[in-house]
């Protein structure tokens, strides 16, 4: 269990909460006759028990000596006149303008939730994507064909794949000879996954594949059964993709309709 020197510190560093906006309400102690509002300490209690604290005394009052800690320098912060200085402005009209926005898109949130149906669909979506097989490949990027050409006519006068690696223009894989390690089809480019697709194992691409990217040479090392992990084990992570982009949708709504000058 926490003692009361911990917890008083874990609320210092805690998530900021908008004194301002939780000033209604009445007072849970008051310092040089100031009131700090009891619905303060309730969401610090509250910030606290969602991370697992118990609901004791000595959290209750390790809340109270740290909001007198607080307004205490609080106090000492204004006489010396830190709340006037632009820079400490700005950032407290920050602080305050984001707790707003949290307020508002977790209440968006709310009100417009997403179906089971839904996520099911696009899991369904991203599944046929999928198809049912990964690979294991690597590969080569250049920018023009006929480097392309002659990193395939080295392969084929048997150098090392791993070697002409080192030339790609890719440096995400370049410095691990190329390896793009397992993944299936539908993570690539049309043409690359085209190519990949219908290479044997072991065998790389006798003619340079043109992307967006440049000219690739491709080298298939395996293949296996791609096992899809059931919905509801990544039901979590589909549902915060749809809110993402559900957001997204909705503030880009906003700034279509805004009036900037």
């Amino acid at each position: 269990m926490q003692n009361l020197s911990k917890l008083a510190s874990t609320l210092l560093v805690g998530a900021l909460i908008s004194t301002a906006a939780l000033a209604a309400g009445g007072a849970f102690v008051t310092v040089n006759g100031v009131a700090v509002s009891q619905n303060l300490a309730n969401a610090l209690l509250a910030e606290q028990k969602a991370q697992g604290a118990p609901d004791t005394p000595e959290l209750k009052n390790a809340v109270r000596e740290e909001l007198i800690r607080r307004e205490l320098v609080a106090q000492e912060a204004k006489k010396a006149g830190v709340d006037k200085k632009t820079d400490i402005a700005v950032q407290a009209d920050a602080a305050r303008q984001a707790v707003y926005i949290r307020a508002y898109i977790q209440e968006f949130v709310k009100k417009n939730p997403i179906s089971d149906e839904q996520l099911k669909a696009q899991y369904d979506e991203i599944k046929s994507k999928l198809g049912n097989t990964e690979y294991k490949a690597r590969h080569i990027l250049v920018k023009g064909e006929d480097d392309a050409k002659a990193i395939i006519a080295n392969l084929k006068k048997g150098a090392k794949f791993e070697e002409l690696a080192k030339q790609s223009i890719d440096p995400g894989s370049k410095d691990n000879g190329g390896d793009l390690g397992w993944s299936s089809a539908g993570n690539f480019v049309k043409p690359f996954s085209d190519a990949l697709t219908s290479l044997s194992k072991g065998k790389f691409t006798e003619t340079p594949v043109k992307s967006e990217f440049g000219y690739h040479v491709i080298l298939l090392e395996d293949s296996r059964p791609l096992n899809v992990p059931a919905f509801d084990e990544i039901k979590p992570r589909l549902l915060q993709q749809a809110q993402g982009q559900q957001i997204t949708k909705m503030v880009d709504g906003l700034r279509a309709k805004a009036k900037v000058e």
